[in-house]
Formats: structure tokens, sequence, C-alpha cells
């Protein structure tokens, strides 16, 4: 089910004000009039049903009707732990690519549910962020994160975060991963070193998952290294080389597709065997 992403939660009224951008959605491309209904999500991973009590003077005032968990922004990601089936965040370290393979790997990150998203440059990495416009491509991918969770319904709030060098990379994951338990981190590598899987990694129950990406050509030796040694887990997917989009694709689906189906992780007896 589509939700519309509110911009900012409402006043202690429940009462709610869009202008402009979010106007000329809602009134003019979805045609919502005064007296209709729309789901929304606001800050936090609040959802909500927003009744349109008036659209004069291009502003929509609109009132919440009912709120099925709530929280700060802050929250967002602990407050989805208490729903049913409750997942843990994922967060995607993804090294600059060239082009606009970013834009595809934020509305499809977005849409596959992951919380956090940090561009990172890498030594391998063509784009550097010395040549990077950092406020018009924030613009872009937030502009695109809200389009990828209205068209799919994601509840989940993805957060962008401005893109960074790999050491600061490193120490972010550092600080994020202190408020957690088990935090898990899982670096996708086009070698096997070592013989580890997603279902084992993940048998430990971990309270975050990060996933790091290189860019076109990968990390380096001695990023590899510097990785591994924050515990970062190396995974190889499958037996052929995925370009760098594809790769965090293939990934954040995988990963949501086997905690989506943890229920099932049940070995079977070997009782039955004998």
């Amino acid at each position: 089910m589509k939700h519309f992403v509110l911009p900012h939660p409402p006043n202690p009224d429940g009462m709610i004000r869009l202008y402009e951008k979010d106007f000329h959605y809602l009134v003019r491309v979805r045609r919502l009039k005064a007296g209709m209904y729309f789901d929304a999500v606001l800050p936090g991973g609040m959802e909500t049903k927003i009744r349109i009590l008036s659209t004069k003077d291009n502003i929509l005032i609109g009132e919440c009707l009912e709120k099925k968990y709530g929280g700060t922004p802050e929250q967002g990601m602990q407050n989805r732990e208490t729903k049913k089936n409750p997942l843990p965040p994922i967060v995607l370290f993804q090294g600059l690519p060239r082009g606009a393979k970013m834009d595809l790997i934020v509305r499809q990150a977005a849409e596959g549910g992951v919380s956090i998203i940090v561009p990172f440059e890498s030594e391998f990495s063509s784009l550097r962020i010395g040549r990077l416009n950092n406020g018009e491509k924030m613009n872009r991918w937030e502009r695109i994160v809200k389009e990828a969770r209205q068209q799919s319904g994601s509840v989940i709030e993805t957060e962008i975060k401005a893109p960074c060098s790999f050491d600061a990379l490193l120490q972010y994951w550092e600080s994020l991963k202190g408020q957690y338990d088990r935090p898990l981190g899982i670096v996708f590598h086009q070698e096997s070193l070592e013989k580890g899987t997603f279902h084992g990694y993940l048998g430990n129950n971990p309270g975050l998952i990060a996933l790091a990406v290189g860019p076109e050509g990968g990390f380096s030796s001695g990023e590899i290294a510097k990785l591994l040694s924050l515990e970062f887990k190396p995974l190889l997917l499958g037996n052929t080389v995925l370009r760098t989009e594809t790769a965090a694709l293939y990934g954040t689906a995988a990963l949501r597709i086997i905690l989506l189906e943890s229920e099932a992780w049940i070995p079977r007896s070997t009782d039955s065997f004998s």
C-alpha cells in the first residue's frame, strides 16, 4: 500500500499543513479533496491516516486520525523493534560509483527497507568527494528516497548521509555499533576470504546489520584489512562478479528475504532419517 511521506510531525492537536510540492502532488496529481483520506508515514516510522479538511489557498490542512506506533526521528530504528516479526536496522555503506549509478542504488535501497545509506570515497572510486556538489546531490538523493518510499509503501525512514572518506566511514561504524546489541558488519568481496554464509552470520540474531559494497573495482587490500580488523565478515555473493549497483541490490534483497523468513530457520530433526 502506498504511503505519503510527511516532511514533519503534526502539531500537538494532530493537525498538519502541506505546501508547494507536497500540495501539488496530493491535490493536483492524486486529485485529493477536502473530506478524503490518505495513508501517511511520519518521521520515526509512525503510520497515520490523514483526513483532509481544506485545500484552499494552495495549502492542504489535514488531521491525523490514527497512530499505529510512534516515536521521534532519533527513535525510529528502535521503534521498529516493537513491531511483530521485527527486523534489525540495515545500513548500506556504498562506495561512490560513476555517473548516475548512485541514484539507482539509493532508490533501490529505500524501496528495500534500508535504514541508513552512507556513500563513501574508496581508494578505487573514480568519483571523488571534492568533485561533488554535496548540497545538490543530497537534495536529489533525499527526493529519490521520498519518492521511492511513497511508491513502495515502505514505513522505514531511510536516511542518507553526506558522502565521506573511508576513514570517516570506519569511525561512524564504530560509533554506530556501540548503540546496538550484537552489531554485524558484512563486506561483499569478489574473492572467497573465508567460508562464511549469510545464514551463518545471522545466526547470532544481530541487532544491527551493515553491508559494505565497494565501487567499480571493489575494495583495495588495505581497505579490506581495515574492515576485517573492525570485525566485518567477508562474504562472496555467488560465483559471478557483480557490478556495484547490482551487488548493493543483490545483497540487501538477499538479506531482507532471509530475515523475513527467519522463523523458517528450523533445523530438520535427524530423527526422521534414522
